[in-house]
């Protein structure tokens, strides 16, 4: 089993992006989970989504606390927030940076993958400028990195259950795709 730990905040769409992979890796004959975690639930405040992903039934009913990756959509909450509490030694860590994975500074044993995730939808003019929504974005260097379904399995799934601004989202996750840095 797979289980993978989302932090964001409220509108960068770390919901929908949990929801969108589980569907990308159900679509491949995985069995799969995907839930939020919410604190004060109003735009901006920080949110944790959470994903298992199996080859079999999943009996756990639980949100994950010892995640073998994380996917960071919001740095500025690092250090604010113990974003690795419970990560397992040698998991993944996909955070939305333009910096290098080397520049990327985490207590304990970790591997970094870099996604330049909110210049990416600022491109694609995905949310606003203040608030750009970043999920489809970082999912294309989370399949990069992890591996966890096909890219096009994900590209379709993304035009499916993302309503507005169809190819501007697949167009974000592509480029994601080819930008992340890490894992080489």
């Amino acid at each position: 089993m797979v289980e993978i730990r989302l932090h964001g905040r409220g509108g960068q769409g770390t919901v929908v992006a949990a929801k969108i992979l589980a569907a990308a890796t159900a679509k491949e004959g995985k069995y799969v989970q995907a839930f939020p975690e919410y604190g004060v639930e109003r735009r901006g405040a920080p949110v944790k989504a959470f994903i298992r992903i199996d080859d079999g039934i999943i009996y756990i009913k639980s949100k994950i606390y010892e995640p073998d990756h994380l996917v960071i959509l919001e740095p500025a909450l690092i250090g604010v927030i113990d974003m690795t509490y419970g990560l397992k030694e040698g998991g993944w860590i996909v955070v939305n940076s333009n910096k290098n994975p080397e520049e990327m500074k985490f207590d304990g044993n970790f591997k970094i993958a870099t996604v330049p995730a909110t210049k990416i939808a600022l491109k694609h003019h995905l949310g606003s400028q203040s608030s750009p929504i970043v999920n489809t974005a970082i999912l294309g260097g989370v399949v990069k990195i992890l591996g966890l379904c096909k890219l096009e399995t994900l590209t379709e799934t993304v035009k499916e259950l993302v309503p507005i601004k169809e190819d501007e989202n697949v167009a974000a996750t592509l480029e994601a795709f080819e930008l992340t840095k890490g894992g080489e």
